[in-house]
């Protein structure tokens, strides 16, 4: 097919070109002759001399803005040559001809990506060092299908979108140039003409590392390298789909910003290998079984706690390096802590540099505002039913978990995605084809992602935020669900906290928020969360969150924990609270840790939440069957004047149970009826009102007798202490 040479080198002098391969580089003349025409735009250079094997030949400046040509009659195949330019300000600099290599993106992967099912588009897309034809470059795809131009910008060309000029592969949207001599810390953006013929930079969307905010560009990053020392932790862990499900997990959520920071400079943030050497040991100490990650990917302000993200591959340079960040993960694993990611699908940012409007349209978010703007938190939301943007989500998710071994994703705000009328008032929304308010594009999508997901990585935990009713977050796709291995329970997060928050004295008129949770503790595969959520705008710590004297709110604060460590779900909670915060938490600054180095309380507070997280550990009968009716059983929940409840927490084997009774007062109680299980003595095995947790010693020091007489729900009863505003456990001794 033969092209209007002259028209389309105006294309390239105007930067208005799709396909600059057409004109520029080496082409031959006649194919039955060895001459040939080499071609290359410099709008910098005062001059250009073409370096061919043994020969320098000056090239003809055949236009002004800086196109230079020469025409060589005698050479061999294959051609290797590189340019000597001189640039207006007398630099001298030698350059290899990015328009020499021939299309890399293959027909498949194009296929893939447009059908939304490339699960490893970071692998395609992006920036990647290479060598090709024996020389060192890097190699940048970008999506933008409806950009007239898209170039490279970068130190390497002072930022000008005329230097290089990207080439769009077919019908794909996807652009793509090989740069020579370019490698891993360059830093670029992509420079897009739209239709409007608006000049817009835009950072990649697969960039693996971003310069340090308030800066934006991408870098150049080889994520190859890292030598991983976790292979039997993530043999173990894949080795079964249920053994999650059937095993401890207690979460430690964490800000990194703002856990510990350096304190002989309270504004520099620790870095990963540095929480490595702190955080770890900690949590590992303090007997949490994983650690929950606030995100990580990079994100402009501070403030927004890395929910709003601008780079969903790239971990934020914040905190260092990905290899970096590949060390923390590989330590966590290496003292038996999971490592679980808070990831945001739901929406992202306005920043004119990050998705919105990547190529002058809606291209990653939907078009129409009522679908693809977020009125309450000022964000895009994702166009779920284009496939390519699919395809980027959820190679997104598969990102983590497969090159930094993340052993599961706290999905955000899956309400919001749930739900087309979400913030929503009547006539700022558009019901879906049936008429209803589900949007079926994100509930397919998040099917889509999950049954990838498992399929992939069976001992991985998908743990969905979701605030609603909807049917099945957790069940399996092919059962009707969304395919989430877990659910957030909000609805016991708001019960039990408006609960502690009364005075004790009213308590008993709230007696079901304790007990309404254990009606529907098994529809789903629950997660009991005490966040980040619930400790900032006004909501107060949780230690300023209970009522009344010093003494009271630090054993309402230890009874809180001991009923999270107890009822059915898995647990989450909120750095800072195991040691009783006083303040809201701020993420500028570090948690208050003087107070368990100068305050005894705080300091027991502490070792209560480290004793019970490893007595959890060690009572199979408190975690093994979470998520099913055997593995609970009420004693008793009508002692409503007293406001105490009385459960039985159930392993495999029933014989493995613990008996728990829990005073929501202060009121304390002798010779207290105790329901039991089995006709064997009962042993005192934990109490949260222990002189050693800053209780008062109301201890039961004796063996505990069952009398043959029912009481409850129980064949028989042990007479029990009953200590203020505190939990005991009790075991059967066989």
């Amino acid at each position: 097919m033969s092209i209007d040479i002259v028209k389309e080198l105006d294309r390239v002098l105007a930067s208005d070109q799709h396909d600059p391969f057409m004109v520029l580089g080496f082409h031959l003349i006649d194919a039955n002759k060895p001459s040939a025409v080499i071609r290359t735009f410099q709008p910098l250079a005062e001059s250009v001399r073409l370096v061919l094997g043994e020969q320098k030949i000056d090239m003809y400046k055949m236009r002004e803005e800086g196109l230079f040509e020469v025409i060589i009659s005698s050479f061999s195949q294959p051609v290797d040559y590189f340019y000597e330019i001189t640039l207006y300000n007398g630099i001298a600099k030698n350059v290899r001809d990015p328009y020499r290599v021939l299309p890399l993106l293959t027909e498949f992967d194009s296929h893939l990506f447009n059908s939304g099912t490339h699960y490893h588009i970071n692998d395609r897309l992006g920036s990647h060092p290479m060598t090709i034809d024996g020389h060192s470059g890097v190699l940048f795809r970008v999506w933008a299908p409806s950009a007239r131009r898209v170039s490279v910008i970068g130190d390497f060309n002072y930022w000008d979108g005329r230097v290089h000029q990207m080439r769009v592969i077919g019908s794909s949207g996807i652009w793509e140039l090989f740069i020579p001599g370019l490698g891993e810390g360059d830093l670029y953006k992509y420079e897009i003409r739209t239709q409007s013929m608006d000049i817009l930079e835009k950072i990649d969307p697969l960039q693996f590392t971003a310069e340090m905010r308030p800066k934006s560009a991408s870098m150049v990053t080889d994520l190859d390298g890292y030598q991983w020392h976790d292979q039997e932790w993530m043999t173990s862990r894949d080795s079964s789909s249920t053994t999650i499900y059937h095993s401890p997990m207690s979460t430690y959520e964490v800000h990194l910003g703002s856990w510990r920071r350096d304190p002989s400079d309270p504004q520099r943030f620790l870095s990963f290998r540095e929480l490595a050497g702190s955080l770890i040991p900690y949590v590992k100490e303090m007997g949490f079984t994983h650690i929950e990650l606030m995100p990580v990917m990079e994100h402009p302000l501070d403030e927004s706690w890395g929910y709003q993200v601008t780079g969903y591959f790239s971990t934020t340079s914040r905190f260092g390096s990905p290899h970096d960040f590949m060390f923390f993960i590989d330590q966590c694993h290496a003292n038996g802590i999971g490592v679980i990611l808070d990831w945001v699908p739901s929406h992202f940012p306005t920043d004119g540099h990050s998705l919105g409007r990547f190529d002058g349209t809606a291209l990653y978010e939907h078009q129409d505002p009522r679908q693809g703007h977020h009125p309450e938190w000022g964000t895009y939301i994702f166009n779920y039913g284009r496939n390519e943007v699919i395809g980027f989500l959820i190679s997104n998710a598969i990102f983590w978990l497969d090159k930094f071994h993340i052993d599961g994703l706290r999905v955000d705000a899956v309400a919001s995605m749930l739900y087309l009328d979400y913030a929503r008032n009547d006539g700022q929304w558009l019901p879906n084809p049936h008429g209803g308010k589900e949007n079926l594009d994100a509930i397919e999508f998040m099917k889509h992602m999950n049954s990838v997901i498992y399929e992939r990585y069976p001992g991985v935990a998908m743990i969905a935020e979701e605030s609603t009713s909807f049917y099945g977050v957790s069940k399996p796709t092919d059962a009707g669900g969304l395919g989430f291995g877990f659910k957030w329970n909000m609805g016991w997060m708001n019960d039990t906290l408006a609960f502690f928050s009364r005075d004790p004295l009213y308590r008993k008129y709230h007696h079901n928020a304790l007990t309404f949770s254990l009606l529907y503790a098994f529809s789903e595969n629950f997660v009991l969360p005490l966040s980040h959520d619930e400790v900032v705008h006004g909501k107060r710590s949780l230690l300023a969150k209970m009522p009344g004297d010093e003494w009271q709110q630090f054993a309402n604060l230890r009874l809180l924990f001991f009923y999270l460590w107890t009822h059915p779900g898995k647990k989450i909670l909120f750095m800072g609270g195991e040691f009783g915060q006083l303040s809201e938490w701020y993420c500028k600054v570090s948690l208050d840790w003087h107070l368990v180095e100068e305050r005894p309380m705080h300091q027991k507070l502490q070792q209560f939440v480290k004793t019970l997280n490893h007595f959890y550990r060690e009572n199979r009968a408190l975690w093994e069957e979470d998520h099913t009716y055997s593995g609970f059983q009420w004693l008793d929940f009508k002692d409503v004047n007293n406001s105490i409840i009385a459960i039985a927490r159930k392993a495999t084997d029933p014989r493995d149970h613990m008996v728990c009774l829990l005073n929501f007062t202060p009121q304390a109680h002798q010779n207290y009826k105790l329901g039991v299980l089995a006709d064997v003595p009962y042993r005192q095995v934990l109490n949260s009102d222990s002189s050693q947790f800053g209780g008062s010693n109301m201890e039961n020091n004796d063996l505990k007798i069952p009398i043959h007489e029912p009481f409850g729900e129980a064949p028989m009863h042990i007479t029990v202490t009953v200590p203020p505003l505190g939990g005991i456990i009790f075991k059967p001794e066989y």
